[in-house]
């Protein structure tokens, strides 16, 4: 269980032939638009991480779809934006996806980007084409404690204080520490450590505090789309727990790397872009 807890609690330069669309009024992200095939890719990162973090994914699949990176306000030096939660970031990409005219996309999303790939699947099932979830559950909180409730306005002041008083030197340890256990490839290790060191405090700590207090496991009996859930090697021993988070979730297919940590795009590479390639292939 300590390793679910360290799962949920951590958490531009234009690429080739790209460009950032910006943060606006209206969404609470920026956006990174790459390729130009009829079906479309959005990509939703996890806490505290950046929209960089698909640029792998991106090149193998950027010649056959237009993609869309977001970095959330506050992640990764994107300017915050005042009272962000779990929810308005829900509504703000369903009405990016509507505002575009953008039809039956695939929403990719890691950790918090998966939770959100949930929920907007859930909540506007009409509006989604497939998901693919990367590390992500319903409701983590259950996975420590079955009998969650979710409660209603939370306090999130409590960990905003512990996060914000932190001293640089604190922080930057604390999130080294976290890193080593989410990234295997040490190649990778550093560069989510400067997301993580250059996002917003009060950002990263109110939205994992409303995320932890989220559960989607009843919700999710609405999502009509094809739905691909990778899973990073350690929930292999938790798989009747696994399966009682998707229950509801009957177009689930849930699958589980062979090797590395929470950032299955980097650990286990081959074995991840396999999965959504055959995925992909065949709904």
């Amino acid at each position: 269980m300590k390793k679910a807890v360290i799962f949920g609690i951590t958490l531009l330069l234009l690429s080739v032939g790209g460009f950032v669309l910006g943060q606006t009024k209206l969404f609470p992200f920026e956006v990174t638009k790459t390729g130009f095939g009829k079906q479309t890719i959005i990509f939703i990162p996890g806490l505290a991480s950046s929209g960089d973090v698909w640029n792998e994914t991106k090149s193998k699949y950027e010649k056959d779809y237009t993609c869309y990176s977001l970095t959330m306000a506050g992640f990764a030096e994107v300017k915050p934006q005042p009272n962000a939660t779990f929810n308005s970031w829900k509504i703000a990409i369903a009405n990016f996806i509507t505002e575009n005219k953008i039809e039956n996309p695939i929403l990719i999303g890691h950790s918090l980007g998966g939770g959100l790939a949930l929920a907007v699947a859930s909540n506007y099932p009409e509006l989604i084409g497939k998901i693919i979830v990367v590390d992500a559950l319903p409701c983590l909180a259950a996975m420590m404690n079955p009998a969650f409730k979710a409660k209603n306005n939370i306090d999130c002041s409590e960990i905003v204080q512990q996060m914000s008083s932190a001293s640089e030197e604190q922080f930057y340890q604390m999130q080294k520490l976290t890193i080593s256990h989410l990234v295997a490839d040490t190649s990778k290790q550093k560069e989510v450590l400067r997301w993580s060191l250059t996002s917003d405090r009060q950002t990263v700590a109110r939205m994992y505090c409303d995320f932890s207090n989220t559960d989607l496991r009843e919700q999710i009996n609405t999502i009509t789309c094809p739905s691909l859930i990778l899973l990073e090697s350690y929930f292999k021993n938790m798989q009747p727990s696994i399966q009682e988070q998707y229950r509801n979730l009957q177009t689930a297919e849930i699958k589980y790397a062979d090797k590395g940590l929470h950032f299955i795009m980097y650990d286990d590479t081959e074995w991840y872009l396999n999965q959504i390639d055959y995925f992909l292939k065949v709904h």
